[in-house]
């Protein structure tokens, strides 16, 4: 089975797709967009894509690429995310004057930033690319932010663990299809849609699911590319394909403008 996964060997892009599909073969990509190209040309199975940090928020380019593309969401993942500071062996964290990482993970780390002024941190495509950069160019002054299987990767040193502002670090990530397969014991369910801008609309849309009794896990807008200042929500409930979560969207179909199903999985 072949996973495509945005960033290098040892990210926790690499991780997470190593839990979801057990002996699966890794296919990294430099950009989001090529992990949902290949995804779409069938040239490989499936794709590991982050969605959404419980410090940094939502991984907003990922939501705008499941609404534009032809993909549906298999299984969701929450992997426990600790992020260290590596190295080359030798250098000292009085050497430090750049951090690189992707901009996610720096953002998890604003306390080290905060109490490292001198430090300057750096935004890259990857976590475990960070450190494949600072090895590879030998660079002395520098370090990556990156999980630990970035380590044996690349073979840096950790000159800090566990560097993120809080323990309680949990990136949940999407496994995503071309074709739509609904998993046994799937309760849970994502969904795209949009309104008119009118009083109301919201309230109504809303009502679909409490009439039900249906659970809002999550909820949160985006802006549509090429409408300015209209939107388009994203929200989770909890429920499967049942009688229930069907007469909803239905209903929701007949207050919103758009209404897309982007996955029906089980609850991680």
């Amino acid at each position: 089975m072949k996973i495509a996964i945005q960033g290098e060997a040892g990210s926790f892009s690499h991780e997470a797709a190593r839990r979801m599909a057990p002996g699966c073969t890794i296919v990294p990509c430099a950009r989001s967009a090529e992990v949902f190209d290949r995804v779409g040309r069938g040239s490989v199975d499936a794709a590991v894509i982050p969605i959404e940090n419980s410090l940094a928020g939502s991984v907003t380019e990922h939501f705008d690429l499941l609404l534009a593309r032809k993909v549906f969401i298999e299984r969701e993942f929450r992997l426990r995310i600790v992020h260290n500071l590596i190295v080359l062996p030798g250098v000292k964290r009085e050497d430090l004057r750049r951090v690189y990482s992707h901009p996610v993970a720096l953002e998890q780390c604003r306390d080290f930033f905060r109490r490292n002024r001198k430090v300057e941190p750096v935004p890259f495509y990857d976590t475990a690319g960070s450190v494949k950069h600072v090895v590879e160019n030998r660079l002395r002054d520098a370090a990556g932010i990156a999980g630990r299987q970035a380590v044996k990767a690349y073979k840096g040193r950790i000159l800090a663990a566990g560097i993120e502002d809080d323990k309680r670090n949990f990136t949940r990530f999407f496994l995503i299809r071309s074709k739509r397969r609904v998993l046994r014991g799937a309760n849970k369910t994502s969904i795209a849609f949009s309104l008119q801008n009118i009083p109301g609309a919201l309230f109504k849309a809303l009502s679909v699911f409490a009439l039900r009794d249906i659970s809002l896990s999550k909820i949160e807008s985006r802006p549509m590319r090429g409408r300015p200042w209209e939107y388009v929500f994203y929200a989770d409930f909890l429920r499967g394909d049942d009688l229930a979560a069907r007469n909803a969207l239905h209903h929701l179909a007949e207050v919103a403008d758009l209404v897309k199903v982007l996955g029906v999985y089980p609850s991680a």
